[in-house]
């Protein structure tokens, strides 16, 4: 049975993964097919899990219930996942990030600007407030404070407060994960015109 090239070793300008991304089997065989339906391309992250099925099942069933989160609209979900992204300094979630809220009609600038959040006039005091509380949730320890709740629940009801909380912390998760097995972006946001090379925050950075 050949391996399967990885996609990393016909590009140089990308960092090696910290895992390999060749496992071949009949599972993953199956697998690559389906997300390539999917999405145009199979997705680095499903193929880091593929060493560990126990915990891609966790991921995928905690990815399919979090697709029933519909509390918030779509631009405060975009900017409750791409702040913390780019805090932690995961390239690959900025890169698909942009990709998925494209497509999901979110406003193009909202999604560029989102490392000059604090000065740039793409959001409303809204949408401001929740970036400023995914920014400070991703804290280490976590800075939120009682003020940015209290600014947030004078428009939010109790369930969309809920699943910002829950939506900064899935992203969380994503983004430590991706960004600990040194995954990168695969030019998703190439595909809708982002410019996301220019976008994507190193950790640490202002």
């Amino acid at each position: 049975m050949s391996a399967i090239t990885p996609l990393h070793s016909l590009s140089p300008s990308r960092p090696a993964p910290r895992v390999p991304l060749d496992r071949d089997g009949r599972f993953e065989k199956v697998a690559r097919w389906v997300v390539r339906r999917v999405y145009g391309k199979v997705l680095d992250p499903l193929e880091a899990s593929f060493h560990h099925r126990p915990a891609l099942a966790s991921m995928l069933v905690l990815e399919a219930t979090a697709s029933f989160w519909k509390k918030l609209p779509p631009t405060l979900r975009a900017l409750a996942v791409m702040a913390p992204a780019r805090e932690i300094g995961c390239s690959w979630c900025m890169d698909f990030g942009y990709w998925e809220y494209h497509h999901r009609g979110v406003d193009p600038r909202k999604l560029r600007d989102i490392g000059a959040w604090r000065t740039s006039s793409a959001y409303s005091p809204l949408e401001r407030a929740v970036l400023e509380y995914a920014v400070a949730a991703t804290a280490t320890p976590s800075a939120v404070t009682d003020e940015m709740v209290a600014a947030l629940r004078a428009d939010l009801s109790d369930g969309q407060m809920v699943e910002l909380a829950a939506l900064v912390s899935l992203e969380n998760y994503r983004s430590r994960t991706n960004a600990g097995l040194g995954l990168t972006s695969q030019g998703f946001a190439d595909d809708c015109g982002v410019p996301s090379s220019t976008e994507h925050r190193p950790p640490g950075a202002p």
